[in-house]
């Protein structure tokens, strides 16, 4: 047993036999605002979680700088965190399954989603609460209040943080420091600028140059000239900023918050919301005795958090009892760079963020490139028996620019990782991310946000579905389909490049060899640790040991891939649907345009596809007629819901669409 894993066993071994059940405290759980959504519908409750946590609990004792936030009376860390709920108004109604929806950013809306109408008409509850401690409490956010660290004596934690700033407009001499990608209250210990380092370059290859200390400032002079209003939260430089360089500020930061008790909340409300009869100042839990069954679901950063969650050890309450039964991460391929001392927890994978420098595979692999020892997300919760039941979806576009590679087939990108059988994967093949708007439109004159037009290619249906699937394989013990994902066993994994994919040549179109988010192996110093993904950071810039290899889905001779559970309009295409575009202009132009993907639609005839030089057949050779594409179109719809990846009034909706479409009329 690789020492990582045995850590774990011992620590979760000392958790059973210290905790005490009913140890973790809401000390008040307050109702705030009470709706009712109809006569014979459910309702929403607003208010706030106030809670407390245990430092001197051994589950507790991955968080990150928790021995030094304060502490009351009782010697508990307090917290504050928002939640709305969507329940049935008569608990007697309710179906028994706690559905948490974990906020991407703050932003969560219970009455927005399909499968939360579902969820609403089935009498399941719906909650989601803050947990992200870097967000200013603002309406329609779910947010969180932790503590800051402090030494032992009161005073100052510091370190090293770095800001990036690109993009600006011509002229600008002011900008908000938190745009450049520092989390939370990252605020500089000194307003002497001679204690940082401001540097600027031509592209992400070139070298630094630095700026001199006198010619920029932590102020804002927006309103007044150089060296304007001391702000510890702006960057005024004396000439302004010229859009053609990319900036990095690196600075002593004090005062971090404990980020990290945003997992020790969400365990701890989801265990008084599934047990609990009172908080401690006797206001009773809406939910006493209606629940037995608890999943959660979080889109992209959500979704991040919810696996690393689990990675922590928090799916198991301070009473030794499951959190969740079941999760759904989606578009999640990485870890949350949160427990971190300066963490980021409205980070994303943009370079230097720490989310891919762990372990990020369900299954056990040891990771011989990084000389780190065999491991898996699921080590602590196998080690108490408290590991969810788990449905993991992702798109294209999770490997172009969040680095799903890794999860699926290692650091050596050599071999795939098996999933355990707790885990189904379930790739959807040709999206961006989160999926475009669907429909049937051959030539859609939208908006693009890029170099190509954006990718309509929909996951919405196919998650509705899939998140249905979690629900019985919870409540029912209904096993799900078979995982759908690409395999390298199978060919349908290979290197990001034309040669390697055999993507076709399209007029107008690039290749996608080098549109790809790189997968760096970093030295984040001595403090991190890389098993936990928690601790501190020590090196800014953090100096790139090497670049490690990473893997994206093959594809066909349109340019569309070939593996996964594909939407109805991948299975009868339009065009060639990609989880990658282009930055249409400034300082990435060209470059890969986070979280995008593209749509090229094919010819509408063989004589338009033979004038413009495109090697893909046209609309009219493919499917020859409208009706004959909407018999293809029944037919996808058909064999999707048969594999029950797509809901009957979902594939009577798109049958109904294609019928209406201009496609081939």
């Amino acid at each position: 047993m690789s020492v990582l894993r045995l850590r774990a066993v011992m620590a979760a071994v000392a958790v059973l036999v210290s905790v005490i059940p009913g140890q973790a405290q809401i000390t008040r759980f307050v109702v705030e605002g009470t709706e009712s959504l109809g006569p014979d519908g459910p309702e929403r409750l607003t208010g706030h979680v106030y809670g407390e946590v245990d430092p001197k609990l051994p589950l507790n004792a991955i968080i990150t700088d928790l021995e030094f936030a304060p502490r009351n009376a009782r010697e508990m860390v307090e917290y504050v965190s928002t939640f709305t709920m969507v329940k049935p108004t008569d608990m007697a109604n309710a179906s028994g399954l706690l559905i948490w929806v974990a906020s991407n950013r703050g932003r969560m809306d219970l009455m927005a989603d399909g499968f939360f109408a579902d969820a609403r008409e089935q009498g399941h509850v719906l909650v989601t609460s803050g947990w992200q401690g870097d967000l200013e409490p603002t309406e329609g956010l779910e947010t969180m209040s932790v503590p800051v660290a402090r030494h032992l004596d009161g005073s100052s934690i510091t370190g090293r943080v770095l800001a990036r700033f690109v993009g600006m407009s011509p002229g600008t001499t002011t900008l908000p420091i938190l745009r450049g990608g520092v989390a939370g209250t990252a605020d500089p210990a000194s307003l002497d600028s001679s204690n940082a380092m401001l540097t600027r370059r031509t592209s992400e290859q070139s070298e630094t140059v630095p700026l001199r200390s006198t010619d920029w400032t932590f102020a804002d002079c927006s309103a007044s000239p150089f060296p304007g209003t001391p702000d510890p939260r702006k960057l005024c430089l004396k000439d302004g900023f010229d859009p053609a360089f990319l900036y990095e500020l690196v600075y002593t930061a004090h005062d971090p918050k404990v980020y990290g008790l945003g997992f020790a909340a969400t365990r701890d409300f989801t265990a008084f919301l599934r047990h609990g009869v009172t908080d401690d100042a006797g206001n009773p839990n809406p939910l006493q005795g209606r629940i037995s069954r608890a999943i959660s679901q979080g889109n992209s950063q959500a979704g991040t958090f919810l696996r690393s969650f689990v990675h922590l050890g928090f799916n198991q309450d301070e009473a030794g009892r499951i959190v969740f039964d079941g999760i759904n991460p989606e578009r999640a391929a990485r870890l949350l760079a949160m427990n971190i001392r300066f963490g980021a927890p409205s980070g994303g994978a943009a370079i230097y963020d720490a989310g891919s420098d762990g372990i990020v595979w369900w299954g056990e692999y040891a990771d011989d490139v990084r000389g780190r020892p065999t491991a898996s997300l699921l080590d602590r919760c196998r080690a108490t028996d408290t590991c969810p039941k788990i449905v993991e979806t992702l798109g294209s576009a999770e490997f172009y620019h969040l680095r799903a590679s890794p999860a699926l087939v290692g650091t050596g990108a050599d071999r795939d990782i098996p999933l355990p059988p707790n885990v189904r994967r379930y790739y959807s093949p040709g999206v961006r991310h989160g999926g475009g708007t669907g429909g049937f439109d051959p030539d859609p004159h939208t908006e693009t946000c890029c170099g190509l037009t954006q990718n309509p290619n929909p996951t919405s249906d196919t998650l509705r579905a899939l998140r249905t699937v979690l629900v019985e394989w919870v409540v029912d013990g209904t096993l799900p389909p078979p995982s759908q994902y690409p395999r390298l066993d199978r060919g349908e994994l290979a290197s990001p490049t034309q040669a390697a994919l055999g993507f076709p040549t399209i007029p107008g179109v690039p290749l996608p060899d080098g549109l790809l988010n790189p997968f760096f192996d970093y030295d984040f110093g001595q403090e991190f640790h890389y098993g936990d993904l928690s601790g501190v950071i020590t090196m800014q810039p953090p100096p790139i040991r090497r670049v490690l290899p990473t893997l994206v889905p093959t594809v066909d001779v349109d340019g569309n891939e070939t593996s996964g559970v594909a939407s109805v309009l991948h299975q009868v295409p339009l065009g060639t649907y990609t989880g990658w575009n282009t930055v249409a202009s400034g300082f990435y132009k060209g470059h890969l345009r986070n979280n995008a993907g593209a749509f090229v639609p094919f010819a509408r005839t063989e004589t338009e596809r033979v004038a413009s030089g495109d090697p893909r057949i046209s609309l009219e050779e493919r499917y020859a007629s409208h009706g004959a594409y909407v018999e293809r179109v029944r037919a996808a719809a058909a064999r999707l819901v048969r594999g029950r990846f797509l809901l009957q009034d979902d594939a009577d909706r798109l049958i109904a669409e294609a019928e209406a479409s201009t496609v081939l009329r």
